[in-house]
């Protein structure tokens, strides 16, 4: 497997409307830009010119019944006419603006797409003289296409509402005075005001004052969290009742909200397998179909002498019925409705080929620290030795991690409990997949696992501790060790469990912890194996062998941290990052953003990758199975425009109003 199949995104070139193999492709798809762009034109104006076309239907619609009532009573008289007038104008008021399209498309070289068959269709079925089908075609044509983009305008301002994490101001504190901006003209290092009732515009650190803020908007999470001064909020997440005074750490294109809406919108330009294969399908399958349509209409009334009015016929009813709208509209739809529903969930799925690989799954790789675990360090043994104090170990270990970010050295200075002296440290340096090295007081200290002693060449006489040990070298003697537990998390067992329920059929563990640690966690979750004391680069070597074992069709996911692991997350199938809303590196890498520090979440993710799955197999089964039924049909003889109406446009529908079971 490709260790970048998984990062190149579908480069779309820019197209107007009803642009591709059918007319509706672009609809469906949208560019991926912000929802409320002016562009795309405010809700409201949405609203007023769907209200527009339905008036438009329903006026052709009474006319179209007046044709019927009036053929009824005058088709024997000389007012015949009249009959043929009401259907024509019927006809024009829903069918000018598809005609107008085919002829733009025509002039820009896109023939085959839906508005030309439709017109095509619909101008024979006048020449031969069966006017009220032509009207009959177009009527329940933009029928249809107004009931689809409803359905599909429900998809997306679903989305909208979900991701309404956007504030179109903030209150901007200078002084004593508080002034209210745009968020994109407040910069990092500048101090807001968030109101109650009001969203967080931009993300920071609290200075003063507490609230609970609601989060659900970013991690689906619906119990409202307590925030107190020195703590971090992230914009789009709701203060409900205490003023929040926040010091802003990044500039409004950067914050979670920002970053996390422009992922959702650009998810339709990464298309699964499926709908690439469709769309190119389309474009072959429908000039087949209309040149199959055009030799349906010449070559048997050649061959048999029959009239060519009554093979024309069966050939417009063939060019009705073989727009492949159904398949094309439905597919990115119920793929839009599952990152939808996803994202509702606290879920962020880059994309629909990323839905498809979750549903997959064979294998997935867990991170210990931090995924599995709380990565909550607590020191739970110290083991002084050879003429050293516990007070010594401590004081030699905590100087030595002083300038470490990681979670255990945090744990290691919480438990020294006084501040660290820092002109007592010089020449830190880390060593990656070891531990530290500095000089504490003019001694060189060493602090980190069983390999730092083997590779330092440290005598030593334990190595099979019960948690993760730290061991402490000073001038090359060993000072002792400090045991350090880590907690795992209460969903961890249960985030197993429902996966394997979802058909995942093995699920590993990889740490650089020591041995006995690995297995205390992996024995309390009942993983199917553990890698203990990994490098960086051992990680990606493993999870490379565990990959190289599986089928075509199978697929790895791995769940880290989205930094640490940000080599993992690249080269597995599926990368998912855990909690990664505060993370740039888990946004730009992972494939799958867990808002939340569940791994329980990744079960929920698989478990609606696989419905949606399900429901776009749903709808190709049916679609080309009524096409085929109704082609026969069509060639045949048997069916008339009626039945190719309902083979185009009642197809369709029933396949979009499926699709949209995907964000229930």
């Amino acid at each position: 497997m490709s260790s970048n199949h998984v990062r190149e995104e579908a480069q779309k070139p820019p197209r107007g409307p009803k642009e591709g193999a059918c007319g509706c492709i672009a609809r469906v798809e949208p560019d991926p830009r912000p929802l409320d762009q002016e562009s795309e034109g405010p809700l409201h104006v949405e609203e007023d010119e769907k209200r527009g076309n339905l008036r438009q239907i329903a006026a052709a619609g009474a006319l179209f019944l007046a044709g019927l009532i009036w053929g009824e009573r005058v088709s024997r008289t000389p007012f015949a006419w009249v009959e043929y007038a009401i259907f024509f104008c019927a006809y024009l008021l829903v069918g000018i603006s598809v005609i107008h399209t085919a002829l733009l498309n025509l002039f820009h070289g896109r023939v085959f797409d839906e508005n030309f068959l439709l017109s095509a269709a619909s101008m024979g079925a006048i020449a031969i003289g069966q006017l009220p089908e032509a009207a009959a075609v177009m009527i329940f044509y933009a029928l249809g296409e107004y009931l689809q983009e409803r359905a599909e305008g429900r998809s997306r301002r679903s989305i909208a509402a979900l991701l309404d994490m956007r504030t179109d101001h903030a209150n901007l504190k200078t002084g004593e005075a508080i002034r209210r901006v745009s968020p994109e003209e407040v910069k990092a290092g500048q101090i807001i005001v968030v109101k109650p009732g009001e969203r967080v515009p931009l993300d920071g650190e609290v200075l003063e004052g507490s609230s609970f803020v609601d989060t659900s908007a970013l991690t689906g999470e619906p119990v409202p969290r307590r925030i107190e001064a020195g703590e971090n909020v992230l914009a789009g997440m709701l203060n409900t009742d205490g003023m929040l005074t926040v010091k802003v750490a990044k500039p409004y294109g950067e914050s979670s909200a920002a970053r996390i809406l422009k992922l959702v919108e650009g998810a339709a330009a990464r298309k699964a397998p499926i709908e690439q294969f469709f769309t190119a399908f389309s474009r072959y399958y429908t000039p087949l179909v209309v040149f199959g349509a055009l030799a349906l209409a010449v070559i048997p009334p050649l061959i048999t002498g029959e009239a060519f009015s009554g093979w024309v016929y069966r050939a417009l009813v063939l060019l009705v019925i073989s727009c492949p709208c159904a398949l094309v509209i439905s597919i990115p739809l119920g793929y839009f409705g599952g990152i939808g529903k996803a994202s509702r969930r606290g879920i962020l799925v880059k994309g629909a080929r990323f839905l498809d690989a979750l549903a997959d799954l064979h294998t997935v790789v867990f991170d210990k620290t931090g995924t599995l675990t709380k990565g909550v360090f607590r020191v739970t043994q110290l083991a002084a030795r050879d003429g050293f104090s516990e007070e010594e170990l401590l004081f030699f270990a905590a100087h030595a991690e002083a300038f470490s970010s990681h979670p255990i050295a945090r744990s290691i200075r919480e438990t020294y409990g006084k501040e660290v002296q820092l002109d007592a440290v010089s020449n830190y340096r880390e060593i990656a997949g070891y531990g530290v090295s500095a000089l504490v007081d003019e001694k060189r200290v060493l602090a980190g696992n069983d390999r730092l002693l083997h590779k330092e060449g440290v005598p030593h006489d334990i190595c099979d501790l019960g948690g993760t040990a730290v061991y402490v070298v000073v001038n090359g003697s060993l000072a002792g060790h400090i045991v350090i537990s880590d907690e795992i998390k209460p969903d961890a067992e249960e985030a197993v469990a429902r996966l394997r329920e979802l058909g995942v059929k093995k699920v590993v563990m990889l740490t650089g912890d020591g041995e006995p640690e690995a297995r205390r966690v992996a024995q309390n979750l009942g993983l199917d194996a553990y890698f203990a004391e990994l490098l960086p680069e051992d990680k990606v070597a493993k999870v490379e062998e565990l990959a190289s074992s599986l089928g075509r069709r199978q697929k790895l996911a791995f769940v880290g941290d989205g930094i640490n692991d940000a080599p993992v997350i690249a080269r597995a199938d599926v990368g998912v990052a855990m909690g990664g809303l505060g993370s740039e590196a888990a946004i730009e890498l992972a494939d799958v953003v867990l808002m939340e520090d569940k791994p329980s979440k990744l079960a929920v993710a698989v478990e609606i990758a696989a419905r949606t799955g399900r429901i776009v197999r749903e709808n190709v089964t049916f679609a080309l199975g009524m096409k085929a039924f109704f082609l026969l049909l069509g060639v045949l003889g048997v069916a008339t425009m009626w039945e190719a109406v309902f083979a185009d446009v009642g197809v369709a529908l029933i396949t979009i109003f499926n699709a949209a079971r995907a964000l229930r």
